[in-house]
């Protein structure tokens, strides 16, 4: 076999132009130790906290601690693979998820893996996990009111865009059920749901994504799961994977709602890594900066500016307390972060109230600047007749003979404890609870039985759909209640009322033959 010299040189010179001199320069540490979801590392000396790394066999881990002599790692997925004396590799980049319309609609972990048998999440676009809060000029006042459906919330502690509304209660008190309620009320509005659930049980994920599925509420939802059996830095950084996803919605003009469902199982997950890289314990063993840890957070929930894009993130974190110790440390901590609170009491929820939100406790610090003007003055005084309702309630349980007034104004408070009561799964128009709030506050429903007020609701908001469509699309229209519109909305219910009476009447004498 001959060898041509023209071939061989052109080949040779062909190889010389396309030559690149790439030198792949990454810095290997070892494992020391492994357990318990971290790892202490010796030789990355040039490590950044927050950086990944990555352990063999493709398991990624973040620079937690950064020592003297050894870098503390939070192993983001199966620890039980690693060994000591393995190989770690620094990756160079930061912790950093998918994001965009791809993962609504998905059920996701804390690294944006798929969890719901539907394919890989297919976006070309990520987003840091740890993002900077906008500052004080980045941001513009809460004005724009976000829909709960729940009468109690939007009439006495309305949320608005941008707003941190704190979800506080003992277990089993229906904290989820009012954020899944405000996630329900949200479609067709625009807004993208995302439901962060922290240590939650498997099965009762699966159950509220069943829900939202139903509901139809998925298709504008991402559920990010970290359950119960889930390694702690895993729950750790859930919330701010959650938020980065959401805030991509945020900062292109839209508008985002994120439920932590709930941050106490955040802060003990927090607080287990913390010992375990025998950081210095503080109150309750938590970490000197567990506050900075929600903080960071919840400070990512914003209105922006027009020069941002006027886009929003609204948040409902949720807290779990212990026979109702909101002086614990937890609990205070995000108290004092969010911009209120909806106190959801044991007492109320077992004798009935659904939901069982204490009036008294439970306030929105943005306040009437986020209601819509009609509810505002509807509902004005609601709050404070509800809880003077609850003083008087406890008085007339001595026995004591009570005067007409007094009487008078327990009745009509039970009556508007009755109208407040709301079954799950059913957020209500803002219209409707306008026009039901009205009834009640104007003293229509004083004569109505107690056991009646939810039939004689049902029955005047459906009269007021079906016969008086005109009245119902003033108030949608202009959204306040003026003299006008208010002698409208009295002669519907007188009318409602004369119907109601008949009707009551005809089955009365049916029941009678």
């Amino acid at each position: 076999m001959k060898f041509r010299a023209d071939e061989i040189a052109s080949v040779i010179q062909k190889e010389i132009e396309t030559y690149k001199t790439e030198v792949d320069v990454r810095e290997v540490g070892t494992v020391l130790e492994v357990g318990d979801g971290i790892a202490r590392v010796y030789g990355l000396s040039g490590v950044m906290a927050g950086e990944m790394v990555e352990f063999p066999g493709g398991v990624m881990g973040l620079a937690f601690n950064l020592e003297e002599n050894s870098v503390g790692i939070i192993i983001l997925g199966n620890y039980l693979k690693i060994k000591e004396n393995d190989e770690v590799r620094s990756v160079g980049r930061l912790l950093s998820v998918p994001v965009g319309d791809a993962v609504v609609g998905r059920v996701l972990d804390p690294l944006g893996n798929p969890m719901d048998g539907k394919g890989p999440v297919e976006t070309t676009e990520r987003r840091p996990v740890e993002f900077m809060a906008p500052g004080v000029a980045g941001r513009q006042p809460v004005t724009e009111p976000l829909q709960t459906g729940i009468k109690a919330v939007d009439a006495m502690t309305p949320i608005g865009r941008g707003q941190r509304e704190l979800i506080i209660g003992d277990r089993k008190t229906g904290k989820t059920a009012v954020a899944i309620d405000a996630i329900l009320n949200q479609k067709g509005s625009g807004v993208k749901c995302f439901y962060v659930a922290v240590g939650q049980k498997d099965s009762s994920v699966a159950n509220v994504v069943e829900s939202l599925r139903q509901h139809g509420a998925m298709d504008y939802t991402t559920v990010i799961v970290s359950g119960a059996s889930t390694p702690a830095p895993l729950q750790y950084i859930a919330p701010y994977s959650g938020t980065a996803m959401a805030e991509f919605f945020t900062y292109n003009g839209g508008h985002a709602l994120i439920v932590y469902d709930d941050l106490s199982r955040q802060a003990q997950a927090y607080r287990q890594l913390s010992l375990l890289m025998r950081r210095p314990p503080g109150r309750e063993a938590y970490p000197g900066d567990v506050f900075y840890c929600h903080s960071r957070l919840l400070e990512r929930s914003a209105k922006l500016s027009d020069e941002l894009g006027g886009g929003s993130l609204t948040s409902l974190p949720i807290v779990e307390t212990l026979e109702g110790e909101v002086s614990a440390y937890i609990p205070t901590n995000v108290i004092s972060i969010t911009d209120g609170q909806i106190y959801l009491q044991p007492d109320l929820f077992f004798a009935g109230q659904r939901p069982a939100m204490n009036v008294g406790i439970s306030v929105s610090r943005v306040g009437g600047a986020a209601q819509v003007k009609a509810m505002k003055s509807v509902a004005g005084g609601l709050r404070l007749d509800l809880a003077a309702f609850r003083e008087l309630e406890a008085f007339a349980q001595l026995g004591t003979d009570l005067d007409t007034a007094t009487q008078s104004q327990l009745d009509r408070g039970y009556r508007m404890v009755e109208l407040l009561k709301q079954g799950q799964y059913q957020p209500m128009n803002i219209v409707d609870q306008i026009l039901s709030i009205y009834a009640g506050t104007q003293g229509y429903l004083d004569k109505v039985p107690i056991n009646e007020v939810s039939k004689w609701e049902t029955g005047f908001i459906q009269f007021m759909h079906d016969q008086k469509p005109e009245v119902h699309a003033r108030v949608t229209q202009l959204q306040k209640v003026g003299d006008e519109v208010a002698q409208e909305i009295e002669a519907c219910i007188k009318e409602f009322r004369q119907q109601y009476a008949s009707s009551e009447a005809g089955e009365a004498a049916t029941v009678t033959v």
